[in-house]
């Protein structure tokens, strides 16, 4: 089985962070290339800052399929910076000089261009010509899984790493891929922001989920919505498999075995795990929660909501078990289409800052979450009880 396939070989690079499932059952354990251990590549730091220097600029060779497969390439230079903002596309303003916003003409596609060319949109690498031409482009980690601060105007400020870009259209975006039909198209444009789906391609089954965030990931054993495996499996299952970057992988499970040389991704992968480590879940802003109220809430959540039975402190979590979609209520879509059949319970740490909430976005607010909770599990909680848990999920 191959991941892309000859009618739709677009997909499965967009499908950060979720598998792409072929077959109904395990086959046997996953199989990551021997490179998991070597040490980084030449150049590469083996700190902090070389991982960080994969995670916001490395695309794995990915080139190749963004411009040689989709011209995407041939796409953004025809696109004015409102309308890349408009899609979420996101503009780092430290990469800019004093004063080159005021001065841009934000409805040219010569300042996307001139964007490009500065490396300042977030997850999108591009080589551009002395005559203004984008010869070629790629993504990388931080296109999904960055933003910015907002500080300058919406969508252009300091970068922020780790932060699931909710506002990101990442079908608009492909579908504006010359090489599509028409009806792949309205496949694209049906996600919406903040969503994707990784396994239309290989069932035929349109149910896009959200974008998680990639930060507080340190102490959790499973990084997906369904607990597909660790986190160096699934940079090398994203960077392979997703974005199409030049490396070995290989997963019986999935029927999947790509070898690639050189493999330009396994060397890198420790360096960018131990960056990726480093981001830390957001504290709350000030004054945004009641702290009486969220005192209250921690006895809720320990007690009366029987919260911390899975969300086990101080992770929130209690990955790696696995949990069947009946057991929380959960629309189980997503587990069905996968190899676990089940869902990984959510880390909290952060939890304020990424709604809405569950993998499909069901929940709008914290407060949905824990109604929904409260009629699943029959718990009984009172209006005042409920408030309180709100309070202190926002706490976290």
């Amino acid at each position: 089985m191959t991941i892309v396939s000859r009618s739709t070989p677009f997909l499965s690079a967009l499908a950060l962070l979720v598998l792409v499932a072929c077959g109904d059952q395990w086959l046997a354990a996953p199989r990551l290339s021997a490179g998991l251990v070597q040490p980084p590549p030449a150049g590469i730091g083996n700190d902090a800052a070389g991982g960080r220097e994969i995670f916001r600029h490395e695309t794995w060779g990915d080139e190749a399929f963004w411009t040689g497969a989709l011209h995407l390439n041939d796409v953004v230079q025809t696109v004015d910076p409102l309308t890349a903002l408009a899609v979420g596309l996101k503009v780092d303003a430290e990469r800019l000089p004093p004063g080159f916003l005021a001065s841009a003409d934000l409805k040219s596609p010569a300042t996307t261009v001139e964007l490009l060319r500065r490396d300042a949109v977030l997850g999108v690498r591009a080589s551009v010509t002395a005559g203004g031409r984008v010869a070629r482009l790629g993504i990388t980690c931080a296109l999904c899984h960055s933003t910015v601060d907002n500080f300058v105007l919406p969508g252009v400020g300091r970068r922020v790493d780790g932060w699931p870009n909710r506002d990101l259209n990442v079908g608009a975006i492909v579908a504006l891929s010359p090489v599509l039909d028409e009806a792949t198209k309205a496949v694209f444009q049906s996600w919406g922001p903040g969503r994707y789906d990784a396994y239309w391609n290989h069932d035929g089954k349109n149910a896009p989920v959200l974008i998680p965030p990639a930060y507080g990931l340190r102490d959790v054993a499973l990084e997906t919505y369904t607990g597909e495996g660790p986190i160096s499996y699934w940079n090398a299952y994203v960077a392979i498999t997703q974005m199409h970057g030049q490396g070995s992988f290989s997963d019986p499970r999935l029927g999947i075995d790509v070898v690639a040389q050189p493999d330009r991704v396994t060397p890198k992968l420790p360096v960018l795990r131990d960056y990726q480590f480093t981001l830390e879940a957001p504290a709350p802003p000030p004054g945004s929660f009641d702290a009486a109220a969220a005192e209250r809430g921690r006895i809720v959540f320990s007690g009366a909501g029987r919260c911390a039975s899975c969300h086990i402190p101080p992770t929130y979590t209690d990955a790696p078990r696995l949990h069947a979609p009946v057991e929380t209520g959960m629309d189980p879509v997503l587990a069905g289409r996968g190899t676990t059949g089940a869902y990984r319970t959510t880390p909290l740490r952060g939890v304020w800052q990424h709604p809405p909430y569950f993998h499909d976005g069901s929940a709008a607010t914290l407060a949905d979450v824990v109604s929904h909770y409260d009629a699943t599990l029959a718990l009984g909680l009172t209006a005042q009880q409920q408030a309180d848990l709100v309070a202190f999920l926002k706490s976290l």
